[in-house]
């Protein structure tokens, strides 16, 4: 299980000084990989993703979890140790080219999750949801929708924690799923999506079967 680090945490700061760290660390954060998996799922250089592995380990942010022999070699497998954690005065603080450093690094990540996740049929479940909402706000409105949306974040960790335990217990019964929170300004209109377009949310009907 990993452990929240807030970002102000020099190790943390050292891991984001560099683009292909943040995607190793974000990839890491729950599966177990080896640096030529990472590799080949970011299509960039083993020798570059293996030294960007070793300066995670070498922090603490990451740590080896077993070691396969593989054709007169080993290969070292990893898992994420912590989950940073972004108060709202830490990234207050945070230099802005290191905040669309994180932010550019995290998004890219998602894109790919999000893709990964409705190619295997992620939304099929009858439960599944997928909301865009698009507002004119004001920052009494954009305050309430955060504290809001942490609400629902501490809530969603407390559930999934819940699961995680009675998964130990009953290992059939588990399966991967992915909740992605997000609240952010913008964009323009007319660089996305009009604004009566948003997307409600999603459900698979179960089809009626009469007896």
């Amino acid at each position: 299980m990993t452990v929240p680090v807030d970002i102000t945490d020099p190790r943390i700061a050292k891991a984001y000084a560099h683009p292909l760290r943040i995607h190793i660390l974000g990839m890491l954060d729950d599966r177990v990989a080896s640096p030529s998996e990472i590799a080949g799922e970011l299509d960039a250089p083993l020798t570059h993703v293996s030294y960007h592995v070793r300066q995670l380990a070498s922090l603490g942010l990451i740590k080896l979890v077993r070691t396969t022999p593989r054709r007169g070699a080993v290969e070292h497998h990893y898992t994420a140790q912590v989950r940073p954690k972004i108060t709202d005065d830490a990234w207050g603080r945070t230099p802005e080219i290191v905040k669309k450093n994180i932010v550019s690094g995290w998004v890219q990540q998602l894109g790919a999750h999000v893709a990964a996740g409705a190619a295997e049929g992620g939304f099929e479940r009858e439960e599944a949801h997928m909301t865009r909402s698009a507002w004119t706000l004001d920052d009494k409105a954009w305050k309430a929708i955060s504290r809001e949306l942490l609400k629902t974040l501490e809530k969603v960790e407390k559930l999934g924690s819940e699961a995680a335990e009675r998964v130990k217990r009953d290992p059939e019964s588990g399966f991967r799923a992915t909740t992605v929170i997000m609240h952010f300004e913008g964009p323009a209109t007319d660089a996305g999506l009009p604004e009566d377009a948003g997307i409600r949310r999603h459900k698979k009907r179960r089809s009626k079967v009469s007896a």
